[in-house]
């Protein structure tokens, strides 16, 4: 009743384009048309879109190439300038509230990688980040998805035990570099909790993987079975630059 007389009071707007929308956890009509949803066909282990079908096991040559320490991943949009604003406002603006309407995404983009009863943790931030943004932008997208999935939830279990320079200005090699080392366990009963698990890391946005791999090495140190990676959006080659 709140929400509804608070809508009523104040009509929510498109985060894109700010036309008034019957929700606050809706898109406008034309901002539906300017963001770009994945869907098959797509490389079986990182998700990259492919332009054709070349069947359900072919993996993109950058996997081939070097094979990221997560087992899969996939993603709900494409990283390109309308999912940069929406990201940009949800992790810089405190358009929190997005992070339901991401989540239902990121859900439904999931497909197999949310089968079974997997344990759902966010990328996590170094304390002093944290503290200066007030909110981990990647388990409040873990929470939503666990919402929509039913999936199991470790919002802390997993710890960035060093403090690393945003990765935004470095190249691959120099992003893989940045969070060598950077995550582990937070205690013995985080480690009891992942030993044999199926691990779904959730975050904002897949650049290089680098991050994502650095966690999923630290999951599996740990003994976890099998980790997966689910994010909002993802980078794809000749689209617009890392972040």
């Amino acid at each position: 009743m709140a929400k509804a007389a608070l809508d009523l009071a104040m009509p929510p707007h498109c985060p894109l384009t700010r036309e008034e929308v019957g929700s606050a956890r809706a898109l406008g009509a034309a901002a539906w048309s300017a963001v770009h949803f994945i869907d098959d066909p797509a490389c079986r282990r990182c998700g990259v879109p492919f332009s054709a079908e070349y069947g359900a096991e072919v993996e993109c040559p950058s996997c081939i190439a070097a094979p990221p320490d997560f087992d899969r991943a996939r993603a709900a949009l494409v990283y390109d300038d309308a999912s940069h604003r929406l990201v940009v406002g949800f992790k810089h603006g405190d358009r929190t509230e997005l992070a339901e309407m991401f989540g239902g995404w990121m859900a439904r983009a999931a497909g197999e990688i949310l089968d079974g009863s997997p344990i759902l943790t966010p990328a996590p931030l170094h304390p002093r980040r944290l503290l200066a943004r007030r909110f981990n932008q990647s388990a409040l997208l873990a929470r939503a998805v666990a919402v929509q999935s039913g999936a199991r939830l470790s919002v802390d279990g997993l710890v960035r035990r060093r403090a690393t320079p945003p990765q935004k200005d470095f190249s691959a090699d120099a992003r893989r570099r940045n969070v060598a080392g950077a995550f582990a366990l937070r205690d013995d009963k985080a480690r009891a909790l992942f030993r044999g698990a199926h691990v779904v890391l959730i975050d904002d946005v897949l650049t290089t993987g680098a991050t994502l791999s650095a966690a999923a090495r630290a999951l599996k140190r740990a003994g976890a079975a099998r980790v997966d990676a689910l994010v909002l959006a993802r980078v794809v080659k000749g689209g617009i630059g890392a972040i």
